[in-house]
């Protein structure tokens, strides 16, 4: 059986909400989408996640939502980790760390999607092997889910390739995400599991990783404090959908997508020959 998964890059912010309120529904009708996994560490004014937020996001189609190394920045979100079956924190933190390593979600079809989260630790904060996190947890998780995602949270694009070598074949897909800048290397690798560098952002893209642009350059150039306000101009959302066998639990095919919020919000699959994206009318 087909299933098609639908991975949102980070969501920054009131913009990146609110696009995703207004066109992730016609997406999923539209592109046929069986599960949506969203990063949502920056969703609470750029930096954690709420409560209220996080209900928010499920109602607007989230099926599985994912945190990172901000993911105790709101320290309300903790009982709803400890609470919910369907919000992550990195699996490879502390083992005393609140909330869940792996989520599970049951599509209509009957078809179950596990996602687990690894953080790097490549100018990260620390954190326990990403390695010998995924090893203990793998087996746990083949027995309750029929295809596997893994979330690389991670600074280093090496860290993330490298990942998705090791797991080749093992999981079905491996996605990174922090960076906020989305990556034109998607491809499904030698044992069948499709891979990307980073899916992206979902916010401002008139902006510094969704901060505003000239606060972000006047750090830079002073090296003096400056508030880093959420920016709101050009908002997307940057994602891949991936198609996976249930069956084989090998990836089918991945490709990226890029959905504005001005005019139609256009889909964009970016084009593989020449990096260009073609146009498809119609979100």
């Amino acid at each position: 059986m087909k299933i098609n998964v639908l991975c949102v890059g980070d969501v920054v912010g009131r913009p990146g909400r609110r696009v995703l309120a207004e066109k992730l529904g016609p997406l999923v009708r539209d592109l046929d989408i069986d599960c949506v996994i969203a990063n949502a560490e920056n969703a609470a004014g750029g930096s954690g996640l709420t409560p209220q937020i996080y209900e928010k996001l499920c109602r607007y189609g989230v099926h599985i939502v994912t945190l990172g190394d901000h993911c105790y920045r709101k320290r309300e979100i903790i009982a709803t980790l400890q609470n919910q079956n369907n919000i992550v924190r990195p699996a490879n933190l502390s083992p005393n760390s609140a909330g869940k390593d792996t989520a599970i979600y049951l599509t209509a079809k009957g078809v179950n999607v596990g996602v687990i989260t690894l953080m790097g630790r490549i100018y990260m904060k620390p954190a326990d092997c990403p390695y010998a996190k995924i090893d203990a947890v793998l087996p746990r998780l083949r027995n309750e889910a029929d295809i596997i995602f893994v979330e690389m949270h991670a600074e280093a694009s090496s860290e993330k390739i490298a990942m998705s070598y090791y797991l080749d074949g093992k999981v079905s897909c491996v996605f990174g995400t922090h960076t906020h800048v989305m990556t034109a290397d998607e491809r499904i690798m030698t044992n069948g599991t499709a891979c990307i560098t980073d899916i992206g952002m979902t916010g401002p893209h008139d902006s510094v990783l969704g901060r505003n642009a000239e606060s972000v350059v006047k750090a830079f150039r002073t090296q003096m404090p400056y508030p880093f306000d959420i920016a709101t101009g050009d908002v997307r959302i940057n994602a891949i959908l991936v198609t996976v066998d249930s069956r084989t639990q090998k990836a089918e095919h991945i490709r990226r997508l890029v959905v504005t919020e001005d005019g139609q919000g256009d889909v964009l699959p970016y084009d593989n020959d020449d990096g260009r994206p073609d146009i498809c009318p119609g979100f």
